[in-house]
């Protein structure tokens, strides 16, 4: 007897995940560097006595979707919530991707896009970004003609490069692309702009969000889609019943009530990304303009391994991208706390010394 084999299209992937390792410093995931509001904790833990484990939660998440739609202006039949916007966007590729379909992709970008489509058996096409990372429209209309992908994945701010899209580029893709455009703004609420003012039942655009950055949830495996109401509609065929569970849907809808600590996390974030942002100028790197919480940075004299390796032994964690399309050498470091950045740039000027 032997057990069978796995689909042979897996044999070469592994899973998505980061390096993980002890240390005092860790700012390689682009978590919040900052714990949830002491009063949406004890809201929780009054909440879970009130939940009724032996029942099954909400199928449609009413409550939550509801309260989404309050806070981003539209209805709550243009909200679909998961379990983190992963399994948003893998809810996406199974609705609308699959054989003889395929997806668009620009490099560099978040991996995971990629990575769900070939777990939901949808091709990949791929196009390249311009030196600086942006969006060369030419390119897009290149891959569009060329592929006719189903879906078009735009990340604003990008993961790893931080770059945000303009208005004009997404309503340029929105005009070439032939299905649907998914805008991953995991990273949005640091940006100076929004794709959610797109969003309409007409559009085939949809904004995907997780609770896992601003609002300090990332514990929580929550996140969330707005776009038109038919696309909705497809994706709860497409979802697990029961998804998501009671405590998660409470924990979310907890979480809308601290807006305004939420608001003041981005601004204290956004106040130390320039901060770092100023002093990798004065130092040997080249670092890219970010809108995100996370800058991408490479060395300009050291092997983006060995600065990995060096800060590591200092007990400071960052991201190593270099293997990553396009980006060899370079790292990635999540903002973090004040103390924590004092601590990344120390570490960093002794390694680069």
């Amino acid at each position: 007897m032997a057990l069978p084999e796995p689909r042979a299209d897996l044999g070469l992937r592994e899973g998505y995940h980061s390096p993980q390792a002890e240390v005092a410093i860790r700012l390689n995931t682009n978590e919040s560097p900052l714990p949830p509001p002491a009063a949406w904790i004890a809201a929780l833990h009054d909440e879970l006595a009130t939940v009724a484990w032996n029942r099954y939660p909400d199928r449609q998440v009413t409550e939550l979707r509801a309260a989404l739609a309050d806070l981003h202006g539209v209805r709550p039949d243009q909200v679909f919530c998961a379990n983190g916007s992963n399994e948003v966007l893998q809810c996406l590729c199974l609705a609308y991707g699959g054989q003889g379909r395929s997806v668009a992709v620009f490099e560099p970008t978040y991996a995971l896009h990629s990575h769900i489509a070939h777990l939901t058996g949808t091709a990949v096409a791929e196009g390249q970004r311009r030196p600086d990372f942006s969006l060369d429209l030419d390119v897009v209309r290149d891959v569009m003609e060329a592929e006719r992908p189903a879906i078009t994945f735009l990340c604003s701010p990008n993961n790893p490069t931080g770059l945000a899209e303009d208005p004009s580029t997404v309503r340029a893709v929105l005009g070439a692309a032939p299905g649907l455009v998914v805008v991953d703004e995991a990273y949005g609420q640091f940006a100076d702009w929004s794709a959610l003012g797109l969003v309409d039942d007409g559009v085939p655009l949809v904004v995907t969000r997780t609770f896992s950055k601003t609002w300090s949830m990332a514990a929580a495996r929550l996140g969330y889609l707005v776009g038109p109401a038919p696309v909705v509609a497809v994706l709860e065929r497409v979802v697990l019943p029961y998804h998501l569970d009671a405590l998660k849907q409470a924990a979310g809808l907890l979480a809308l009530r601290f807006v305004g600590e939420m608001e003041d996390r981005i601004g204290l974030i956004v106040r130390e990304r320039q901060r770092l942002l100023a002093a990798l100028a004065r130092l040997p790197v080249t670092a890219w303009p970010s809108q995100a919480n996370f800058i991408l940075f490479r060395p300009e004299k050291r092997k983006g391994a060995e600065v990995w390796q060096g800060l590591l032994d200092r007990s400071v964690l960052v991201r190593d991208t270099s293997t990553w399309p396009r980006l060899a050498n370079c790292l990635r470091v999540t903002v973090g706390t004040p103390e924590e950045n004092d601590a990344f740039l120390s570490a960093l000027a002794e390694v680069l010394a």
